[in-house]
């Protein structure tokens, strides 16, 4: 099954997956960014990467192994990839932070990593405020990621009309503000073992016996 850890930057991802890294048996754990950013990367080129690692996600599979990938790919976002119908399972969780931990996160990588990001302070946290809400609503301001881009053959349409409280939108939200890294990597290994307990036996709404529908 495939883990998906999604959160804007200063979160907490990269501490959480090094402190998650040989703690958990038969997990592949890997960070989005590996396959390379282009200069520019867009939406469109996110979305496009999304369907490389649900592939990734696919190979791990077929040899008996889970994958967790940390990232800025959001819940739907994922879902709409093409491949992910051939997912086993799909299970995701928001890893979060107030905006006051986020400014002073961001502020403390300097003036150079914004440079390189190409982003200012408030776009950080503009994309972690619609995340939230995305996280608990799957109808919230769906055109942020919903773009028409040549290439990226999304399959909007698998949940586009899913409303708060369907079952099968199910997001786990960890706070990082004010939790020591160990904490949150235990929370996130309680998740995963909860998050397998329902594939085993037959409770998992997104699982292959009850496939998104394409």
């Amino acid at each position: 099954m495939l883990f998906l850890l999604f959160g804007s930057s200063a979160a907490g991802k990269t501490f959480a997956l090094n402190a998650l890294r040989d703690r958990v048996e038969v997990l592949a754990i890997h960070d989005f960014d590996e396959i390379g950013v282009p200069p520019g990367g867009d939406t469109a080129w996110r979305q496009q990467a999304n369907e490389q690692w649900v592939r990734r996600a696919l190979e791990y599979q077929a040899a008996g192994i889970d994958l967790l990938l940390a990232g800025q790919t959001p819940y739907g976002e994922l879902l709409a990839a093409p491949s992910a119908t051939r997912l086993e399972a799909i299970s995701a969780c928001l890893i979060d932070c107030d905006d006051d931990t986020r400014v002073e996160r961001l502020q403390a990588r300097g003036p150079e990593w914004f440079e390189r990001s190409g982003g200012d302070l408030q776009d950080y946290l503009n994309w972690a405020a619609w995340m939230r809400r995305h996280a608990a609503d799957p109808s919230w301001r769906t055109d942020v990621i919903q773009i028409d881009a040549e290439g990226t053959e999304m399959q909007w349409s698998r949940w586009i009309d899913w409303r708060v409280g369907d079952p099968r939108w199910r997001v786990r939200v960890i706070d990082t503000s004010a939790v020591p890294v160990e904490e949150v990597a235990a929370r996130l290994i309680e998740w995963i073992h909860e998050e397998r307990t329902l594939l085993r036996v037959g409770a998992h709404p997104l699982r292959a016996d009850q496939p998104l529908r394409d």
